[in-house]
């Protein structure tokens, strides 16, 4: 069996989201399908995870096998897949690995950024949310702090899911503000389904005055989606960074850049 790790791009607004469901257009389903046209085979692929309903990707991994043969020239399969696939799904590498490597299970860590502008975006509306006044992100950047305290993130996930467990290690989160807005950047070994949405329309209650770093760590401790704020818009979410123990081409490209 060959396996090999796809980097690649999209933007969510046309899908809903990376994993196939019946009577929706996924982004797994549209990278399947090329797929298998191109090679002439049934083709599954596995992603590093799912993100949801319109939200998007700046840099994904997902991996597919081939039983029977090989990729003669890998490169040449990315240029023509590029080709069968729309505009708002990119392709950046497709690199044999080892088959022990997972695009899920190996991903040591995921990274998101959570994109808000305090003016009107008007050339970049499907990628930020808007948010009228001024946020406080000192006290935004202590209730990061106390998101690094917790491992069990019930109170930010979404109901009824089917995972095992609601914990996650979160590594990093911080605000910055920029001349027109706000950067929410959050790296944890994995996330719940709705979990930055939601971690982010609660911070902005916080940023507003409307909790306090104290309520927002009563919030978690409570492990009750009902007390936490309502989730930000999904088109201001990116997935931007998954790491790997190996290094793949185009990561490397972003790093070095």
């Amino acid at each position: 069996m060959a396996r090999y790790f796809i980097e690649l791009s999209y933007e969510g607004t046309n899908y809903h989201g990376w994993q196939f469901q019946p009577n929706a257009i996924t982004v797994q389903e549209t990278l399947e399908k090329g797929l298998s046209l191109l090679l002439h085979q049934k083709i599954a692929v596995t992603g590093a995870g799912r993100t949801d309903t319109g939200v998007h990707a700046s840099y994904y991994v997902a991996h597919f096998d081939l039983a029977d043969s090989t990729l003669e020239n890998p490169e040449e399969t990315r240029f023509r897949l590029n080709a069968m696939l729309p505009m708002d799904i990119s392709i950046h590498s497709i690199v044999p690995v080892n088959d022990e490597l997972h695009a899920r299970f190996s991903a040591t860590y995921r990274e998101y950024l959570y994109v808000i502008h305090k003016t009107k975006p008007i050339f970049k509306r499907p990628f930020s949310f808007y948010h009228y006044g001024e946020l406080d992100v000192r006290i935004m950047n202590q209730a990061c702090q106390a998101l690094l305290n917790f491992r069990d993130f019930t109170s930010f996930s979404k109901l009824h899911t089917d995972v095992k467990t609601n914990n996650c290690t979160i590594m990093l989160a911080r605000w910055e503000e920029r001349i027109d807005g706000y950067d929410f950047t959050i790296r944890a070994d994995r996330f719940l389904r709705n979990m930055v949405r939601a971690i982010v329309g609660t911070m902005l209650d916080v940023g507003t005055g409307k909790l306090t770093v104290e309520q927002f760590a009563d919030i978690i401790e409570a492990k009750d989606r009902s007390n936490a704020g309502t989730s930000a818009d999904a088109k201001g979410l990116f997935l931007t960074d998954i790491g790997y123990v190996i290094d793949l081409p185009y990561r490397r490209q972003l790093l070095s850049s």
